[in-house]
């Protein structure tokens, strides 16, 4: 029997992808759309989604059409991600779609948003533009929008732990001396996947023991994260790097301390109150807040002890781990997670992607659930 084969990506819905990562640190909280329009075989017009309240993907593409003087009527279009149907921050784009005469859609992903999933292409198909989907894209649009399906779907931010580690699993030393386990090419590598979150999480103990300042710096970007601490006693000092413009700070408390909100409030951070029953920050409660907030993807630098308490929450989507080539013996590790009593207790998790990154290795891992999830294993 001969197998049929494998679904192609066309060259114009390549391109369109890779228009939408040009919307990565830009779009927030929208999704990261491309659009490609084409007219007798050449593309014609280009767009990928700008600032939230700007121009969506497939308003840029017809735009340059327009300003190319290119006659779009009859014209495919190709575009990632199903165009919006509802009147949010900009008008529907599937009106302007049908407004200008173009002949046919073709669409890499059913957008997860219930105001919009299904009807963006009802709305074309029933103004007569052929509609098709383009399976073979869809698992990369949907990689590069992990966190807006995520929060679309779950209600919540896709979670990152981001963790450099020696050979033998060190995170630091025994005194928490961290900087720097890996080479300057991983820590590079590690702001730009800063750039593509929505906001950066830590704990008060790596703000008193590093005093990070947890923006993108060595990356270029428009716009900075929004920085978040689990702080259950209020205890980030004012004088904190990471209280520093640019960018806004959240802090999430179990107890409110009228003179200690005050202190961090004067330097701009706003205060929020997620109490547990054991009297510390309810992490998933803060997780569940973040995506009523808006945020797509949140990337957590933190230490062994609010890792290991993300990791058994079961709140942690992904591990982004950079190991250095270097034994540093003694010292913190990745998570302090309790002994275990069986090695089939062990959490799972399975190899999305590995890279040489510098003298490093760069290690993506999803829990075993979501890695054989075919919706959430597409390549980088």
């Amino acid at each position: 029997m001969t197998e049929a084969p494998a679904p192609t990506i066309s060259a114009p819905m390549r391109e369109a992808l890779a228009l939408a990562e040009r919307a990565i640190g830009v779009s927030e909280p929208n999704p990261r759309v491309g659009c490609v329009v084409v007219r007798d075989r050449t593309v014609v017009g280009r767009g990928h989604t700008q600032h939230a309240g700007g121009a969506h993907a497939e308003v840029m593409a017809l735009a340059d059409a327009a300003a190319r003087g290119a006659d779009v009527r009859g014209a495919t279009v190709h575009v990632t991600l199903e165009p919006c149907a509802h009147h949010g921050r900009t008008p529907p784009c599937a009106d302007a779609l049908v407004a200008t005469g173009v002949g046919r859609v073709v669409i890499a992903l059913r957008d997860p948003n219930p105001l919009v999933s299904g009807k963006g292409a009802a709305r074309l198909a029933a103004a007569g533009i052929a509609v098709e989907w383009n399976d073979a894209a869809a698992a990369a649009s949907r990689e590069l929008n992990v966190g807006f399906v995520s929060r679309m779907e779950r209600g919540r931010p896709w979670l990152r732990m981001k963790v450099a580690v020696s050979l033998d699993g060190r995170s630091a030393l025994a005194d928490g001396t961290s900087q720097w386990i890996t080479g300057t090419a991983a820590r590079a590598d590690g702001h730009a996947w800063r750039k593509r979150a929505a906001a950066v999480l830590t704990g008060v103990g790596t703000v008193r023991d590093d005093d990070p300042r947890l923006d993108v710096r060595l990356v270029e970007t428009v716009r900075q994260p929004l920085r978040v601490i689990v702080d259950s006693r209020l205890e980030t000092p004012p004088t904190a790097r990471i209280l520093a413009p640019p960018g806004e700070v959240l802090v999430y408390a179990a107890i409110d301390d009228r003179a200690r909100r005050s202190a961090l409030e004067a330097h701009g951070a706003e205060v929020a109150l997620a109490p547990s029953p054991s009297g510390k920050v309810d992490l998933a409660a803060v997780v569940a807040d973040l995506g009523r907030r808006e945020i797509n993807e949140l990337h957590v630098e933190a230490g062994e002890k609010l890792n290991a308490s993300l990791l058994a929450a079961g709140l942690v989507d992904e591990l982004l781990v950079y190991v250095a080539p270097k034994l540093l013996g003694d010292g913190r590790g990745l998570a302090a997670l309790p002994p275990l009593a069986r090695l089939d207790d062990a959490l799972g998790f399975a190899f999305v992607d590995v890279a040489r990154i510098g003298d490093d290795l760069r290690l993506l891992l999803r829990p075993s659930a979501l890695a054989n999830d075919p919706r959430s294993a597409a390549p980088r």
